[in-house]
């Protein structure tokens, strides 16, 4: 995981960066996670165009570009390393029209309530919007 920003109540903000860390988020959030985390990254590595015709060459920036292409995803943790909030935010943080930022709670719960103010401190540490109406899919 990469350190993103603090949050008010000793919270921090994290990258998940692995599929392992996105199968551990998943299993202790209990949602999943990890599928979408998969298939953007899967997504992303399609779109990847080797600089080189030379085989053992053609990996080569694979990595970089699958991160700067994929959505981001965030999980939130207390100062225990508990995780309360995982997020997906479009690439870089940066606006991205048409694209639909998530945010959930273990189990699907609504985060907002119980973790508005750290919502916030994520939303202006990437200057994008990331209200109830539009991040929370389950009402």
């Amino acid at each position: 995981m990469r350190y993103i920003c603090d949050a008010p109540g000793g919270k921090t903000w994290f990258r998940l960066e692995t599929e392992g860390e996105a199968e551990a988020e998943s299993a202790a959030m209990r949602h999943a996670v990890e599928k979408y985390f998969r298939r953007e990254r899967e997504k992303a590595a399609q779109s990847f165009r080797p600089r080189s015709t030379v085989f053992f060459e053609q990996e080569i920036g694979l990595k970089d570009h699958v991160q700067r292409e994929m959505p981001l995803f965030l999980t939130l943790r207390d100062e225990d390393g508990v995780g309360l909030v995982t997020a997906m935010v479009p690439p870089e943080g940066r606006e991205e029209r048409g694209f639909r930022c998530i945010l959930v709670g273990p189990g699907n719960a609504d985060p907002y309530p119980a973790h508005g103010e750290a919502i916030r401190a994520l939303a202006d540490h990437f200057g994008i919007a990331l209200d109830r109406a539009r991040c929370y899919p389950y009402r």
